[in-house]
Protein backbone atom coordinates (compact mmCIF):
# COMPACT_ATOMS: atom_id res chain seq x y z
CA UNK A 1 0.00 0.00 0.00
CA UNK A 2 1.42 3.42 -0.90
CA UNK A 3 2.21 5.83 1.90
CA UNK A 4 0.05 8.81 2.71
CA UNK A 5 2.27 11.19 0.77
CA UNK A 6 2.13 9.10 -2.42
CA UNK A 7 -1.64 8.69 -2.12
CA UNK A 8 -2.15 12.40 -1.52
CA UNK A 9 0.03 13.20 -4.52
CA UNK A 10 -2.07 10.89 -6.67
CA UNK A 11 -5.28 12.51 -5.43
CA UNK A 12 -3.94 16.00 -6.13
CA UNK A 13 -2.79 14.94 -9.60
CA UNK A 14 -6.20 13.48 -10.40
CA UNK A 15 -7.91 16.63 -9.10
CA UNK A 16 -5.67 18.84 -11.24
CA UNK A 17 -6.44 16.77 -14.34
CA UNK A 18 -10.15 17.02 -13.65
CA UNK A 19 -10.03 20.78 -13.13
CA UNK A 20 -7.90 21.28 -16.25
CA UNK A 21 -10.40 19.32 -18.35
CA UNK A 22 -13.49 21.00 -16.91
CA UNK A 23 -13.99 23.28 -19.92
CA UNK A 24 -13.43 20.53 -22.45
CA UNK A 25 -15.68 17.76 -23.65
CA UNK A 26 -19.36 17.13 -22.95
CA UNK A 27 -21.00 18.66 -19.89
CA UNK A 28 -22.81 15.45 -18.93
CA UNK A 29 -21.75 11.78 -19.08
CA UNK A 30 -22.70 9.44 -21.92
CA UNK A 31 -24.47 6.13 -21.44
CA UNK A 32 -21.27 4.09 -21.39
CA UNK A 33 -19.86 6.26 -18.62
CA UNK A 34 -23.07 5.90 -16.65
CA UNK A 35 -23.06 2.12 -17.12
CA UNK A 36 -19.48 1.99 -15.83
CA UNK A 37 -20.66 3.26 -12.43
CA UNK A 38 -21.73 -0.30 -11.65
CA UNK A 39 -18.07 -0.96 -10.87
CA UNK A 40 -18.50 0.75 -7.51
CA UNK A 41 -21.19 -1.68 -6.40
CA UNK A 42 -19.09 -4.62 -7.59
CA UNK A 43 -16.48 -3.98 -4.89
CA UNK A 44 -17.16 -6.16 -1.87
CA UNK A 45 -16.33 -5.35 1.73
CA UNK A 46 -15.15 -8.97 1.97
CA UNK A 47 -12.56 -8.36 -0.76
CA UNK A 48 -11.11 -4.87 -0.21
CA UNK A 49 -9.05 -3.45 -3.06
CA UNK A 50 -6.73 -1.15 -1.13
CA UNK A 51 -6.35 2.62 -1.01
CA UNK A 52 -4.51 3.15 -4.29
CA UNK A 53 -6.90 0.98 -6.32
CA UNK A 54 -9.89 2.67 -4.66
CA UNK A 55 -8.58 6.10 -5.62
CA UNK A 56 -7.86 4.94 -9.16
CA UNK A 57 -11.39 3.58 -9.52
CA UNK A 58 -12.82 6.85 -8.22
CA UNK A 59 -10.87 8.75 -10.85
CA UNK A 60 -11.22 6.46 -13.86
CA UNK A 61 -14.90 5.62 -13.31
CA UNK A 62 -16.19 8.45 -11.14
CA UNK A 63 -14.64 11.47 -12.82
CA UNK A 64 -16.04 10.76 -16.32
CA UNK A 65 -19.54 10.24 -14.88
CA UNK A 66 -19.75 13.57 -13.08
CA UNK A 67 -21.78 16.52 -14.26
CA UNK A 68 -19.27 19.19 -15.29
CA UNK A 69 -20.90 21.91 -13.22
CA UNK A 70 -17.59 23.77 -12.89
CA UNK A 71 -16.85 24.01 -16.61
CA UNK A 72 -18.72 27.14 -17.60
CA UNK A 73 -21.55 25.52 -19.58
CA UNK A 74 -23.67 23.93 -16.89
CA UNK A 75 -26.88 25.92 -16.40
CA UNK A 76 -29.13 23.37 -14.74
CA UNK A 77 -30.35 24.20 -11.26
CA UNK A 78 -28.53 26.96 -9.38
CA UNK A 79 -25.24 25.15 -8.87
CA UNK A 80 -22.16 27.27 -8.36
CA UNK A 81 -18.68 26.32 -9.47
CA UNK A 82 -15.59 26.74 -7.32
CA UNK A 83 -13.00 29.48 -7.30
CA UNK A 84 -9.35 28.44 -7.32
CA UNK A 85 -8.77 29.78 -3.83
CA UNK A 86 -11.87 28.04 -2.45
CA UNK A 87 -10.84 24.72 -3.98
CA UNK A 88 -7.32 25.02 -2.61
CA UNK A 89 -8.59 26.01 0.85
CA UNK A 90 -10.98 23.06 0.86
CA UNK A 91 -8.11 20.68 0.09
CA UNK A 92 -6.10 22.06 3.01
CA UNK A 93 -9.14 22.05 5.30
CA UNK A 94 -9.74 18.43 4.33
CA UNK A 95 -6.24 17.58 5.49
CA UNK A 96 -6.85 19.46 8.73
CA UNK A 97 -10.09 17.47 9.28
CA UNK A 98 -11.31 19.81 11.98
CA UNK A 99 -14.56 19.55 13.92
CA UNK A 100 -15.77 23.13 14.24
CA UNK A 101 -18.47 22.47 16.84
CA UNK A 102 -16.53 24.10 19.69
CA UNK A 103 -13.62 26.56 19.83
CA UNK A 104 -11.80 24.06 22.05
CA UNK A 105 -12.00 21.47 19.27
CA UNK A 106 -10.28 23.70 16.72
CA UNK A 107 -9.05 27.21 17.50
CA UNK A 108 -8.11 27.69 13.82
CA UNK A 109 -11.51 26.63 12.49
CA UNK A 110 -13.24 28.76 15.12
CA UNK A 111 -11.23 31.88 14.25
CA UNK A 112 -11.77 31.43 10.52
CA UNK A 113 -15.47 30.75 11.04
CA UNK A 114 -15.94 33.97 13.03
CA UNK A 115 -13.99 36.05 10.53
CA UNK A 116 -15.83 34.58 7.53
CA UNK A 117 -19.22 35.07 9.18
CA UNK A 118 -18.52 38.75 9.84
CA UNK A 119 -17.31 39.21 6.27
CA UNK A 120 -20.46 37.56 4.88
CA UNK A 121 -22.69 39.97 6.81
CA UNK A 122 -20.60 42.91 5.61
CA UNK A 123 -20.48 41.91 1.93
CA UNK A 124 -24.21 41.17 1.86
CA UNK A 125 -25.02 44.64 3.18
CA UNK A 126 -26.90 43.37 6.23
CA UNK A 127 -26.98 45.09 9.64
CA UNK A 128 -23.56 44.90 11.26
CA UNK A 129 -25.17 43.69 14.47
CA UNK A 130 -26.33 40.51 12.70
CA UNK A 131 -24.96 37.08 13.51
CA UNK A 132 -24.19 34.53 10.77
CA UNK A 133 -23.60 30.80 11.17
CA UNK A 134 -22.62 28.22 8.55
CA UNK A 135 -24.63 25.05 7.95
CA UNK A 136 -25.29 22.38 5.34
CA UNK A 137 -27.25 24.50 2.86
CA UNK A 138 -30.06 27.02 2.50
CA UNK A 139 -32.66 24.38 3.37
CA UNK A 140 -30.97 23.84 6.73
CA UNK A 141 -30.56 27.60 7.08
CA UNK A 142 -34.29 28.08 6.43
CA UNK A 143 -35.17 25.43 9.03
CA UNK A 144 -32.83 27.02 11.56
CA UNK A 145 -34.22 30.52 11.00
CA UNK A 146 -37.85 29.42 11.03
CA UNK A 147 -37.41 27.51 14.29
CA UNK A 148 -35.68 30.57 15.75
CA UNK A 149 -38.50 32.82 14.54
CA UNK A 150 -41.13 30.47 15.99
CA UNK A 151 -39.42 30.42 19.38
CA UNK A 152 -38.95 34.19 19.44
CA UNK A 153 -42.56 34.91 18.49
CA UNK A 154 -43.85 32.53 21.15
CA UNK A 155 -41.54 34.07 23.72
CA UNK A 156 -42.96 37.50 22.94
CA UNK A 157 -46.42 36.01 23.50
CA UNK A 158 -45.35 34.80 26.95
CA UNK A 159 -44.75 31.16 26.02
CA UNK A 160 -41.44 29.40 26.78
CA UNK A 161 -41.19 26.63 24.21
CA UNK A 162 -38.16 25.07 25.91
CA UNK A 163 -40.21 24.50 29.06
CA UNK A 164 -43.72 24.18 27.69
CA UNK A 165 -43.22 22.68 24.24
CA UNK A 166 -45.57 23.20 21.31
CA UNK A 167 -48.68 21.52 22.70
CA UNK A 168 -51.11 24.24 23.73
CA UNK A 169 -48.87 27.06 22.53
CA UNK A 170 -50.38 30.27 21.12
CA UNK A 171 -50.97 30.04 17.39
CA UNK A 172 -48.27 31.46 15.14
CA UNK A 173 -49.63 32.47 11.77
CA UNK A 174 -47.48 32.03 8.65
CA UNK A 175 -47.64 34.10 5.47
CA UNK A 176 -45.85 32.96 2.31
CA UNK A 177 -45.97 33.61 -1.42
CA UNK A 178 -47.43 31.12 -3.85
CA UNK A 179 -43.95 31.18 -5.41
CA UNK A 180 -42.15 30.21 -2.19
CA UNK A 181 -39.40 27.65 -2.76
CA UNK A 182 -40.07 24.02 -1.84
CA UNK A 183 -37.38 24.17 0.86
CA UNK A 184 -39.51 26.71 2.75
CA UNK A 185 -42.46 24.32 2.81
CA UNK A 186 -40.18 21.57 4.09
CA UNK A 187 -38.77 23.88 6.76
CA UNK A 188 -42.28 24.77 7.93
CA UNK A 189 -43.18 21.10 8.30
CA UNK A 190 -40.03 20.43 10.30
CA UNK A 191 -40.82 23.40 12.55
CA UNK A 192 -44.30 22.02 13.26
CA UNK A 193 -46.42 24.27 11.05
CA UNK A 194 -49.33 22.71 9.20
CA UNK A 195 -51.07 23.99 6.11
CA UNK A 196 -53.98 25.28 8.19
CA UNK A 197 -51.63 27.85 9.76
CA UNK A 198 -50.29 29.06 6.41
CA UNK A 199 -51.77 31.89 4.35
CA UNK A 200 -50.59 31.83 0.73
CA UNK A 201 -50.40 35.18 -1.07
CA UNK A 202 -50.60 35.54 -4.86
CA UNK A 203 -47.54 36.49 -6.90
CA UNK A 204 -47.26 38.71 -9.96
CA UNK A 205 -46.16 37.79 -13.46
CA UNK A 206 -42.48 37.83 -12.48
CA UNK A 207 -43.00 35.64 -9.41
CA UNK A 208 -42.88 38.42 -6.82
CA UNK A 209 -45.27 38.37 -3.88
CA UNK A 210 -48.07 40.87 -4.47
CA UNK A 211 -47.88 43.07 -1.37
CA UNK A 212 -51.32 44.53 -2.07
CA UNK A 213 -52.77 41.07 -1.38
CA UNK A 214 -51.23 40.72 2.09
CA UNK A 215 -53.75 40.02 4.85
CA UNK A 216 -54.00 42.15 7.96
CA UNK A 217 -51.72 40.89 10.71
CA UNK A 218 -52.77 40.30 14.31
CA UNK A 219 -50.92 38.20 16.84
CA UNK A 220 -47.67 36.27 16.35
CA UNK A 221 -46.94 36.12 12.61
CA UNK A 222 -44.08 34.69 10.59
CA UNK A 223 -43.72 36.20 7.11
CA UNK A 224 -41.54 34.35 4.62
CA UNK A 225 -40.22 36.42 1.71
CA UNK A 226 -37.90 35.46 -1.12
CA UNK A 227 -34.76 36.94 -2.66
CA UNK A 228 -34.31 35.33 -6.05
CA UNK A 229 -37.18 33.27 -7.40
CA UNK A 230 -35.68 29.94 -8.42
CA UNK A 231 -37.23 30.24 -11.88
CA UNK A 232 -37.34 33.94 -12.75
CA UNK A 233 -34.68 35.37 -10.44
CA UNK A 234 -37.01 38.16 -9.29
CA UNK A 235 -37.32 39.05 -5.61
CA UNK A 236 -40.26 39.99 -3.44
CA UNK A 237 -40.84 43.71 -2.68
CA UNK A 238 -39.29 43.74 0.79
CA UNK A 239 -39.98 47.37 1.63
CA UNK A 240 -43.66 47.02 0.74
CA UNK A 241 -43.98 43.77 2.68
CA UNK A 242 -42.32 45.07 5.84
CA UNK A 243 -44.21 48.36 5.68
CA UNK A 244 -47.46 46.41 5.49
CA UNK A 245 -46.90 43.69 8.10
CA UNK A 246 -43.84 44.64 10.13
CA UNK A 247 -44.29 45.08 13.87
CA UNK A 248 -43.47 43.68 17.32
CA UNK A 249 -45.58 40.56 16.72
CA UNK A 250 -44.05 39.83 13.30
CA UNK A 251 -40.86 38.11 12.19
CA UNK A 252 -39.82 38.50 8.54
CA UNK A 253 -37.50 35.82 7.18
CA UNK A 254 -35.93 35.96 3.72
CA UNK A 255 -35.12 32.81 1.76
CA UNK A 256 -32.22 34.17 -0.29
CA UNK A 257 -30.37 31.01 -1.30
CA UNK A 258 -28.80 32.80 -4.27
CA UNK A 259 -30.72 36.05 -4.78
CA UNK A 260 -29.51 37.61 -1.54
CA UNK A 261 -26.08 37.95 -3.17
CA UNK A 262 -27.52 40.60 -5.50
CA UNK A 263 -27.20 42.93 -2.51
CA UNK A 264 -23.42 42.58 -2.82
CA UNK A 265 -23.45 44.23 -6.27
CA UNK A 266 -24.09 48.00 -6.39
CA UNK A 267 -25.91 47.86 -9.73
CA UNK A 268 -28.12 44.93 -8.69
CA UNK A 269 -29.20 46.05 -5.20
CA UNK A 270 -32.30 47.67 -6.60
CA UNK A 271 -33.71 44.18 -7.20
CA UNK A 272 -33.56 43.35 -3.47
CA UNK A 273 -34.25 46.81 -2.03
CA UNK A 274 -35.18 46.69 1.64
CA UNK A 275 -33.93 43.15 2.21
CA UNK A 276 -31.71 44.38 5.07
CA UNK A 277 -34.86 45.25 7.07
CA UNK A 278 -35.77 41.59 7.67
CA UNK A 279 -35.21 39.69 10.92
CA UNK A 280 -33.38 36.71 9.42
CA UNK A 281 -31.97 35.45 6.15
CA UNK A 282 -30.89 32.15 4.57
CA UNK A 283 -28.37 31.90 1.76
CA UNK A 284 -25.74 29.61 0.25
CA UNK A 285 -22.02 29.93 -0.24
CA UNK A 286 -21.96 26.99 -2.65
CA UNK A 287 -24.10 28.83 -5.17
CA UNK A 288 -23.03 32.33 -6.12
CA UNK A 289 -19.97 32.64 -3.87
CA UNK A 290 -18.60 29.56 -5.65
CA UNK A 291 -17.23 27.67 -2.65
CA UNK A 292 -17.36 23.84 -2.59
CA UNK A 293 -20.39 21.92 -1.40
CA UNK A 294 -21.84 22.13 1.06
CA UNK A 295 -22.08 25.58 2.58
CA UNK A 296 -25.26 27.29 3.73
CA UNK A 297 -25.54 30.38 5.91
CA UNK A 298 -28.22 31.38 8.40
CA UNK A 299 -28.16 35.00 9.53
CA UNK A 300 -30.20 36.60 12.32
CA UNK A 301 -30.44 40.31 13.02
CA UNK A 302 -30.53 39.42 16.72
CA UNK A 303 -27.96 36.70 17.29
CA UNK A 304 -29.17 36.10 20.83
CA UNK A 305 -32.44 34.74 19.45
CA UNK A 306 -30.50 32.26 17.31
CA UNK A 307 -28.41 31.11 20.27
CA UNK A 308 -31.48 30.91 22.49
CA UNK A 309 -33.16 28.46 20.12
CA UNK A 310 -30.11 26.40 19.19
CA UNK A 311 -28.20 26.32 22.49
CA UNK A 312 -26.79 22.98 23.65
CA UNK A 313 -25.29 22.25 27.06
CA UNK A 314 -23.58 19.17 28.46
CA UNK A 315 -21.35 18.39 31.41
CA UNK A 316 -18.46 17.38 29.17
CA UNK A 317 -18.62 20.56 27.08
CA UNK A 318 -16.12 23.18 28.27
CA UNK A 319 -17.80 26.40 29.34
CA UNK A 320 -15.40 28.99 28.05
CA UNK A 321 -18.03 31.69 27.92
CA UNK A 322 -17.56 32.08 24.18
CA UNK A 323 -20.32 34.03 22.48
CA UNK A 324 -19.70 32.07 19.27
CA UNK A 325 -20.04 28.33 19.73
CA UNK A 326 -21.21 26.72 16.50
CA UNK A 327 -23.01 23.77 18.01
CA UNK A 328 -25.16 26.31 19.85
CA UNK A 329 -25.90 28.28 16.68
CA UNK A 330 -27.38 25.56 14.49
CA UNK A 331 -28.82 22.07 14.26
CA UNK A 332 -25.55 20.14 14.23
CA UNK A 333 -23.00 19.32 16.87
CA UNK A 334 -20.12 17.85 14.86
CA UNK A 335 -19.62 19.81 11.66
CA UNK A 336 -17.09 20.66 8.99
CA UNK A 337 -15.13 23.89 9.06
CA UNK A 338 -17.25 25.44 6.33
CA UNK A 339 -15.94 28.92 7.03
CA UNK A 340 -12.47 28.07 5.72
CA UNK A 341 -13.13 28.23 1.94
CA UNK A 342 -15.54 31.13 2.49
CA UNK A 343 -12.83 33.09 4.24
CA UNK A 344 -10.40 32.23 1.43
CA UNK A 345 -12.71 33.65 -1.27
CA UNK A 346 -13.56 36.81 0.65
CA UNK A 347 -9.96 37.38 1.68
CA UNK A 348 -8.64 36.78 -1.83
CA UNK A 349 -11.22 38.76 -3.79
CA UNK A 350 -12.63 41.28 -1.38
CA UNK A 351 -15.85 43.21 -1.75
CA UNK A 352 -15.26 44.32 -5.33
CA UNK A 353 -14.07 40.90 -6.47
CA UNK A 354 -17.20 39.20 -5.16
CA UNK A 355 -19.34 41.87 -6.83
CA UNK A 356 -17.52 41.27 -10.12
CA UNK A 357 -18.07 37.51 -9.84
CA UNK A 358 -21.81 37.94 -9.37
CA UNK A 359 -22.16 40.68 -11.98
CA UNK A 360 -20.49 38.49 -14.60
CA UNK A 361 -23.13 35.82 -14.06
CA UNK A 362 -25.89 38.40 -14.39
CA UNK A 363 -24.48 39.72 -17.66
CA UNK A 364 -24.19 36.21 -19.04
CA UNK A 365 -27.83 35.52 -18.17
CA UNK A 366 -28.84 38.77 -19.85
CA UNK A 367 -26.88 37.72 -22.93
CA UNK A 368 -28.77 34.43 -23.00
CA UNK A 369 -32.08 36.26 -22.87
CA UNK A 370 -31.16 38.84 -25.49
CA UNK A 371 -29.69 36.44 -28.06
CA UNK A 372 -32.41 33.81 -27.72
CA UNK A 373 -35.13 36.46 -27.96
CA UNK A 374 -33.47 37.89 -31.06
CA UNK A 375 -33.62 34.40 -32.59
CA UNK A 376 -37.35 34.17 -32.01
CA UNK A 377 -37.59 32.35 -28.69
CA UNK A 378 -39.89 33.74 -26.00
CA UNK A 379 -38.31 35.01 -22.78
CA UNK A 380 -41.03 34.55 -20.17
CA UNK A 381 -39.79 37.04 -17.55
CA UNK A 382 -37.35 39.95 -17.70
CA UNK A 383 -33.82 38.82 -16.84
CA UNK A 384 -32.75 40.74 -13.74
CA UNK A 385 -29.98 38.63 -12.21
CA UNK A 386 -28.77 35.15 -13.16
CA UNK A 387 -31.95 33.35 -14.25
CA UNK A 388 -33.49 33.19 -17.73
CA UNK A 389 -36.76 31.45 -18.65
CA UNK A 390 -37.26 30.62 -22.31
CA UNK A 391 -40.03 28.91 -24.29
CA UNK A 392 -39.86 27.59 -27.85
CA UNK A 393 -43.47 27.64 -28.92
CA UNK A 394 -45.73 25.01 -27.38
CA UNK A 395 -44.90 22.96 -24.29
CA UNK A 396 -44.02 19.79 -26.18
CA UNK A 397 -41.55 21.60 -28.42
CA UNK A 398 -39.93 23.33 -25.44
CA UNK A 399 -39.43 20.00 -23.66
CA UNK A 400 -37.97 18.45 -26.80
CA UNK A 401 -35.53 21.33 -27.21
CA UNK A 402 -34.36 20.88 -23.61
CA UNK A 403 -33.90 17.15 -24.14
CA UNK A 404 -31.98 17.67 -27.37
CA UNK A 405 -29.67 20.23 -25.79
CA UNK A 406 -28.92 17.93 -22.87
CA UNK A 407 -28.18 15.08 -25.27
CA UNK A 408 -25.80 17.24 -27.30
CA UNK A 409 -23.39 17.55 -24.39
CA UNK A 410 -22.48 21.12 -25.37
CA UNK A 411 -24.31 22.54 -22.37
CA UNK A 412 -26.94 21.48 -19.85
CA UNK A 413 -30.16 23.31 -19.02
CA UNK A 414 -33.17 21.99 -17.17
CA UNK A 415 -36.90 22.29 -17.77
CA UNK A 416 -39.52 23.77 -15.48
CA UNK A 417 -43.16 24.81 -15.41
CA UNK A 418 -43.61 28.55 -15.09
CA UNK A 419 -47.11 29.91 -14.48
CA UNK A 420 -48.71 27.13 -16.49
CA UNK A 421 -46.15 26.93 -19.30
CA UNK A 422 -43.19 24.64 -19.87
CA UNK A 423 -39.89 26.49 -20.11
CA UNK A 424 -36.18 26.02 -20.38
CA UNK A 425 -34.61 27.31 -17.18
CA UNK A 426 -31.13 28.76 -17.56
CA UNK A 427 -29.22 29.35 -14.32
CA UNK A 428 -25.82 31.04 -14.52
CA UNK A 429 -23.97 30.53 -11.24
CA UNK A 430 -20.49 29.31 -12.21
CA UNK A 431 -17.82 32.02 -12.14
CA UNK A 432 -16.01 30.37 -15.05
CA UNK A 433 -18.89 31.02 -17.48
CA UNK A 434 -17.84 33.48 -20.20
CA UNK A 435 -19.64 35.18 -23.07
CA UNK A 436 -18.01 32.59 -25.34
CA UNK A 437 -19.65 29.84 -23.27
CA UNK A 438 -22.98 31.63 -23.62
CA UNK A 439 -22.63 32.04 -27.38
CA UNK A 440 -21.60 28.42 -27.84
CA UNK A 441 -24.55 27.31 -25.72
CA UNK A 442 -27.01 29.55 -27.56
CA UNK A 443 -25.83 28.05 -30.84
CA UNK A 444 -26.47 24.56 -29.45
CA UNK A 445 -29.96 25.57 -28.30
CA UNK A 446 -30.84 27.07 -31.66
CA UNK A 447 -29.45 24.04 -33.51
CA UNK A 448 -31.65 21.80 -31.37
CA UNK A 449 -34.69 23.99 -32.01
CA UNK A 450 -34.13 24.07 -35.77
CA UNK A 451 -33.64 20.32 -35.89
CA UNK A 452 -37.17 19.91 -34.54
Amino acid sequence: MPGDSELFDAAVAASKRYAADAHGGPVGPNQAQLDALAAFANVSVDSPIGAHAALELLDTVGSPATMRSTGGRYFGFVNGGTTEEARAAAILAGAWDQNAALPAMSPAASALDAAAADMIVDVLGLPQTSTAAFCGGATVANITAIVTARDSLLDRAGWDIHEQGLLGAPEVRVIISEEAHISVHKALRVAGFGQQQVTVVAADGAGRLDATKLPSVTGPTLVLAQAGNVNSGHSDPFNEIIDAVGGPDTWVHVDGAFGLWANAVPDRRVHVAGVERADSWATDGHKWLNVPYDCGVVICADGEQLRRSMRMDAAYVPDGGEARTLMSMGLQMSQAARGVPVWAVLAARGRSGVADLIEQSCRCAERFGETLAAAGAEVLAPVVINQALVAFGDDATTDRVVEAVQASGVCWMGATTWQGRRAMRISVSDLSTTFDDVDRSVAAVLDAWRSL
